[in-house]
């Protein structure tokens, strides 16, 4: 406090600010600041002399001495010379490196990467710093490397070859002496793995693994696709093998230690395409008037033990992945479609979570069971949509849906209605519809988008898309997925006060990122919506979800969405449990699939052992394989979306020159994303080509500003394109604008004329 009183009587100059400020943060380095704590102390009493300390904290936060975020937090930020981080590989040669601390990124030009690839583990050394220009580091060792093999095309001369590669991983290509050229030749994709990398070579040297076929052919490019995200593409023979002499009959044995549900009417509901039928569901009206649902899983478990052949490639693939043209199975082929598969007149061995409601959907009681089931129908998602909307069940909504609906039929003279297990599929939609209104009720988030599907030929080539909405008959099968996978979370989570629960993988979802809820807010306001960010959760889901209603049929309502989900951090698996917050669960895990996820495998193997009495399970352990099988769900993710993009390439590509209406779904310093509203593929038209001024890309209020015209293109905007370029081998389309219909006014700080008021909340099951 001395410098306070040496320094109030006269002005403050910027360089003793500096020093003050410096002062302080020296003194202090490992706490944190706001700005009227730091005029206080420095003595910065004046106007002047707080707008001089403002620009001293953003000089010393360029300067990488201190960081901030964006409530105005400034703490120390000086680092050691030496660090760890990881490195990420740009396309124009400005790499940056990531220190472990989660500090502010570093620059790392291309000269001084040392040969780093894109996500690689490395030590770095901070060079001298040039004046007025950013900090920068030099890679002086690579720790570990993010992947080895590569998959591209290769470039075949007499006696060598390069692998071109399309990602940003690599500056450059990789030589492939002819020896270990593996027969490729010009044209082919292949996978290639990096052997060597010289101190003095340019390009890693590499070997041929596999030739996954010529470019442009469907197998080759779907392969290409899940070699590129590092997933498998092939089944290992000995796996296969393993599952062949796996019995599929049930003997008595197996039927004396499980309750017998065969005789209780059963039902499958799936895609038209599915083969592996994960789940069944049985209905029946009990003595005491109440109804009983049986939620019928595959028993995986009782199949594929822990440690086996099986099991260790089912953990190691964590999941099935959905390209879309085929499926990928976590499981083999006898196992997933044929041993464990619910399919119907067949007696099958499941792990059942039996229910007894009321008219009201209350749960009264509920079990844990293994069963013995056999399915009287396999039902696809239409038909009993078809049966719900032929009486009068189904949903005003779904009747409004686009596409053909059946007319309602009159009740047969018994008054019982028309379809096959009519009246079973009714009384299960009427306990869903209240089962899911209990659910928003409770702050549940609902986002009901619309996903797009490709009708493909035998060959894969796209010949129209359609789109994928969640309607009545499948929110049905929805809720009581839900039923379960939350009624077997309660069971080993919820225990009595004191006790501690025993170990168990969770599905669990955070609240929204504070700071996207405020941009978010910040965002809507200009369309005259209103957004709570502060409160319980639970007040803040019901505020999103009269968002996501008040924007339903507005023209801003794709764009309002966007942003929405934006904030919306990912689910993901966790031993530790902190609920789901976008269905508002305190406790929720993953029953309901293990065919195709091995989450469910896992938890149907835990309860089984802690329904025998057995004693918890390491949670180091499940902690790992969790954060595996989220990590590979991600991937499966991108790798689904990768091959969804390259059929849209692939489908516009035929369509070159073609003019279209669109939305714009994205904006970034490159350009506008526009998704197109017929089939909503989606492309981008190139900053470069927009014309007639120079754009300026504004982050915070998502559009592209004219710095002379002031001409804006903002996320929702309105736009007619024609298709200019499809880049197959990118998984790229580039669109030229023709006009912007409609255009927006440029969002502003403030909301333009009287705008809808946000009511309070609303959710998304992020599941």
């Amino acid at each position: 406090m001395g410098s306070k009183k040496k320094t109030s009587a006269r002005r403050l100059t910027k360089k003793e600010i500096r020093a003050l400020v410096l002062d302080l943060f020296e003194r202090n380095p490992a706490k944190e600041f706001d700005t009227k704590h730091i005029f206080e102390t420095i003595g910065a009493s004046t106007h002047p002399a707080k707008m001089l300390t403002m620009d001293v904290l953003r000089e010393l936060v360029l300067d990488d001495y201190l960081s901030t975020d964006e409530c105005g937090h400034y703490r120390y930020a000086i680092r050691s010379q030496v660090m760890e981080g990881t490195f990420k590989r740009k396309r124009n040669g400005r790499n940056s490196f990531l220190p472990d601390d989660g500090g502010k990124s570093i620059l790392v030009c291309e000269r001084n990467s040392g040969h780093a690839m894109d996500g690689d583990r490395v030590r770095v050394t901070m060079l001298a710093r040039r004046s007025g220009h950013t900090r920068e580091a030099e890679v002086i060792e690579i720790l570990k490397r993010a992947r080895e093999s590569f998959v591209g095309k290769l470039r075949v001369d007499k006696n060598y070859g390069f692998l071109i590669t399309e990602g940003r991983a690599l500056a450059n290509d990789i030589f492939i002496p002819k020896e270990m050229l593996k027969g490729g030749k010009t044209g082919d994709k292949a996978v290639v793995k990096i052997i060597e990398w010289p101190d003095d070579a340019k390009s890693p040297i590499g070997k041929v693994i596999d030739i996954l076929g010529h470019e442009g052919e469907n197998n080759a490019e779907m392969h290409a696709i899940l070699a590129e995200y590092g997933l498998p593409y092939t089944y290992p023979k000995a796996v296969e093998a393993a599952a062949e002499k796996i019995p599929a009959d049930i003997t008595e044995a197996d039927l004396a230690e499980r309750e017998d549900m065969r005789g209780v009417t059963t039902f499958t509901i799936d895609p038209r395409d599915a083969k592996d039928f994960d789940d069944a569901l049985s209905i029946r009206r009990l003595d005491n008037g109440l109804w009983e649902v049986g939620v019928h899983i595959a028993d995986v478990s009782h199949y594929v033990k822990e440690g086996d052949i099986i099991d260790r490639e089912a953990q190691k693939r964590a999941t099935s992945v959905y390209l879309v043209d085929r499926t990928i199975p976590m499981l083999p082929e006898r196992l997933c479609n044929f041993i464990c598969s619910l399919r119907p007149d067949e007696d099958k061995l499941a792990f059942s979570a039996i229910f007894q409601l009321n008219d009201k959907a209350d749960v009264m009681k509920w079990h844990l069971a293994h069963t013995v089931i056999r399915s009287d129908r396999r039902f696809v998602y239409e038909e009993v949509q078809n049966i719900l909307e032929q009486n009068g069940e189904a949903s005003e909504e779904d009747l409004h849906q686009p596409g053909e609906h059946p007319e309602r039929v009159t009740p047969g003279p018994d008054g019982r209605p028309v379809g096959e297990y009519a009246t079973e599929l009714i009384i299960l939609n009427r306990l869903a519809k209240q089962l899911r209104a209990k659910r928003f009720a409770n702050g549940a988030i609902g986002f009901d988008r619309a996903e797009v599907r490709f009708e493909i030929d035998e060959q894969g080539k796209p010949l129209s898309t359609y789109f994928k909405i969640a309607k009545d008959a499948n929110k049905l099968v929805e809720e009581f997925m839900l039923l379960a996978n939350r009624s077997v979370a309660e069971k080993i989570g919820r225990v009595p006060k004191g006790k501690k629960p025993k170990t168990f993988p969770y599905r669990i979802h955070d609240v929204p990122d504070p700071e996207k809820l405020e941009k978010l807010s910040a965002f809507i306001a200009k369309f005259g919506y209103k957004l709570r960010t502060e409160g319980s959760k639970r007040d803040i889901s019901r505020s999103l979800n009269g968002l996501l209603t008040d924007v339903k049929g507005q023209k801003e309502e794709n764009l309002v969405e966007t942003v929405a989900l934006r904030a919306m951090m990912k689910a993901r698996y966790s031993v530790h449990n902190i609920g789901h917050y976008g269905l508002m669960f305190d406790y929720y895990t993953h029953f309901t699939s293990p065919i195709r996820r091995y989450p469910d495998t896992m938890v149907h193997r835990l309860l089984t052992r802690y329904m025998a009495g057995g004693r918890s399970v390491n949670a180091d352990k499940y902690e790992e394989l969790c954060e595996h099988a989220s990590a590979m769900e991600q991937l499966a993710a991108q790798a689904e979306r990768s091959s969804i993009k390259y059929k849209q390439v692939e489908f516009m590509g035929e369509r070159i020159g073609q003019e279209y209406e669109g939305t714009v779904s994205g904006v970034t310093e490159f350009g506008l994303y526009v998704e197109i509203n017929e089939n909503k593929c989606e492309g981008m038209i190139p900053l470069r080509d927009l014309e007639g001024d120079y754009y300026e890309f504004d982050e915070r209020n998502y559009c592209l500003r004219g710095r002379k015209h002031h001409k804006v293109y903002a996320l929702g905007d309105q736009v007619r394109i024609r298709v200019a370029r499809a880049n197959l081998e990118r998984r790229q389309l580039d669109f030229a604008l023709l006009e912007n219909l409609e255009p927006q006014p440029a969002p502003s700080d403030k909301p333009k004329g009287k705008g809808r008021r946000g009511r309070k909340a609303s959710r998304h099951p992020n599941k």
